[in-house]
């Protein structure tokens, strides 16, 4: 039988009574027990919202409900209530019709300056009453809270990123194929496809100007991505993939960092890349590397019809 880490698994009453004080405590402290806050027309929850919407560079309701913990049917009709006070905008994503990136209209910035002043104001007081000793202790204090109350990442969670070697090609075929088919319903053409590529980077591989990375996690290989020579000035990037189990670890933007990092190293002027439109997670990637898209073409490949095949250029 597993013996509990009594120091991490327990606690005992008075400790929850002590956090539970102190949080009332400081509840009362930072005011928020008002109504309104800062005297405002706006509740607590609705100025958070404010406040993230002021120092976002766009964002998503999604992105909103997940970072703050609010339920997306109380943050919908939140936002439905600043947009028709003309303090929130609306912009389709290029990426995804079903999200709207969301920002303050400039009537909105102007509603929430005068507030977020105030917050500054009220916190300089705060501290205005304490010499610089005590100041010193209480930022060391809530830095100490904040770094034992705050997620860690798990061992788990971490990955690795190494260059190929032999058995790894083998892996990068075998997956785009189960992958594509069981996410997308390419056929087996598609894997063909890939291991065309595969082969090809291969036989011509010049370690000067071509490169594959693989990402692991716990020991097993997670994700590929390759970069090859298209031109002496233009290099192609090609076969990027992470596994849905690694998703959201940052692994793909990593791999397209490490593509982007050695295609300047070797003095390439441009990098592109070949991709379809329904493949949104990754366009979402390429354009926060800075990739444009280039150019778009339809086309029935690998057993589906409508496809948009696009093109994106990203100049070093």
């Amino acid at each position: 039988m597993p013996i509990a880490e009594p120091s991490r698994r327990m606690a005992s009453a008075e400790s929850i009574a002590a956090v539970r004080g102190f949080n009332r405590f400081y509840t009362r402290q930072i005011g928020v027990l008002n109504e309104h806050l800062l005297e405002s027309k706006f509740s607590l929850t609705e100025m958070r919202v404010l406040y993230e919407l002021a120092h976002r560079d766009g964002t998503t309701a999604s992105e909103l409900c997940k970072d703050l913990g609010l339920d997306p049917g109380y943050l919908s009709r939140m936002l439905q209530d600043f947009e028709k006070g003309s303090l929130l905008a609306r912009v389709k994503s290029s990426f995804d019709a079903r999200q709207s990136n969301l920002s303050l209209t400039a009537r909105g910035k102007k509603t929430f300056a005068p507030f977020e002043a105030r917050s500054t104001e009220q916190m300089a007081q705060i501290l205005a009453s304490l010499g610089p000793g005590e100041q010193h202790r209480l930022l060391q204090a809530m830095s100490t809270i904040e770094s034992l109350l705050q997620p860690r990442i798990s061992p788990s969670s971490s990955f690795v990123v190494r260059g190929h070697r032999p058995g790894d090609m083998g892996w990068v075929v075998h997956r785009h194929g189960v992958l594509y088919s069981q996410e997308y319903a390419y056929d087996q053409r598609f894997e063909a496809l890939v291991a065309e590529i595969v082969a090809h980077f291969v036989q011509h591989f010049d370690s000067k100007r071509d490169a594959c990375w693989i990402a692991e996690k716990d020991g097993e290989i997670v994700g590929s991505i390759f970069l090859v020579k298209k031109s002496k000035t233009v290099a192609k990037l090609r076969l990027l993939l992470v596994e849905p189990s690694a998703r959201g670890l940052g692994i793909g933007r990593r791999l397209i960092e490490e593509c982007v990092s050695f295609a300047r190293q070797a003095l390439y002027k441009k990098v592109v890349l070949w991709t379809q439109s329904e493949l949104r997670a990754a366009r979402h990637l390429y354009e926060q590397a800075g990739f444009q898209l280039a150019g778009e073409k339809h086309h029935d490949s690998w057993g589906r019809e409508g496809l948009v095949a696009e093109t994106w250029e990203l100049k070093l």
